[in-house]
């Protein structure tokens, strides 16, 4: 066997998220509801995940604790070797600002700022100064194809661009790991094909880590690795 051959063979891989035994269970009057249940998975940088099942299968859940926007009523997280969920709200938001990028269907930019100024927001949190503030967006809006869109307000602008502006937001410090959650459900198929060439880009070319939450077997041919979620319960296909 080649030597190069040998060290891809042993190489190993970096584990970025390592979820073990994650469980969350509501309390609904004297019935539980778990919607995660006993999840454990790992995902590794460079990973281009589509996470599947029916709605209520516990998917965004999961996409949830990985950004520490929720916690788990048991089970341990791991995200880049830190224990997340040892966080207080405050350490998590900043946390959550400098590692994690995230993606949602409803787009959820603000009605009356630019695109601009929508992807500006995550940085007003950082130590950059306005003209450093101004470079990243600039950068972020090119990378999405709308740099010729900045100061174009939401209502002025597709659907499709709307959710491009919400991917230069999330991109725009530079996360480590994306986490999109549906991104095209609200998408007509061509403008869903722009989003989804554009994560496979952010993807291969810039080695961002995707998990990508989507019910659509079109959007999950984008990823490498798909599983299946279901009752809360982590399918072994």
């Amino acid at each position: 066997m080649a030597t190069s051959e040998l060290m891809q063979e042993t190489a190993v891989r970096t584990k970025v998220v390592e979820a073990i035994h994650i469980s969350k269970i509501f309390s609904r009057d004297t019935f539980e509801v778990r919607a995660l249940d006993d999840v454990s998975i790992d995902f590794y940088e460079g990973d281009f995940v589509a996470l599947m099942g029916p709605s209520g299968s516990g998917k965004t859940s999961l996409l949830n604790m990985i950004a520490a926007i929720d916690r788990p009523t048991h089970g341990q997280m791991r995200v880049l070797g830190e224990n997340i969920f040892a966080f207080n709200d405050q350490e998590a938001a900043q946390w959550r600002n400098r590692v994690i990028g995230y993606i949602f269907q409803t787009f959820n930019l603000i009605p009356v700022l630019t695109a601009a100024e929508n992807v500006e927001l995550p940085l007003l949190l950082t130590r950059l100064n306005k003209q450093q503030r101004r470079e990243h967006v600039e950068t972020a809006l090119k990378l999405v194809g709308l740099g010729d869109r900045m100061t174009h307000l939401p209502k002025q602008l597709s659907g499709g661009q709307e959710q491009r502006v919400a991917i230069a937001r999330a991109i725009v410090t530079d996360p480590k790991i994306l986490l999109a959650d549906e991104p095209t459900g609200d998408l007509d198929s061509h403008s869903a094909t722009e989003v989804l060439e554009i994560l496979k880009m952010l993807n291969e070319d810039f080695g961002k880590t995707i998990v990508m939450v989507t019910h659509d077997p079109h959007a999950a041919s984008y990823a490498h690795v798909t599983r299946h979620l279901e009752k809360g319960m982590l399918l072994r296909l």
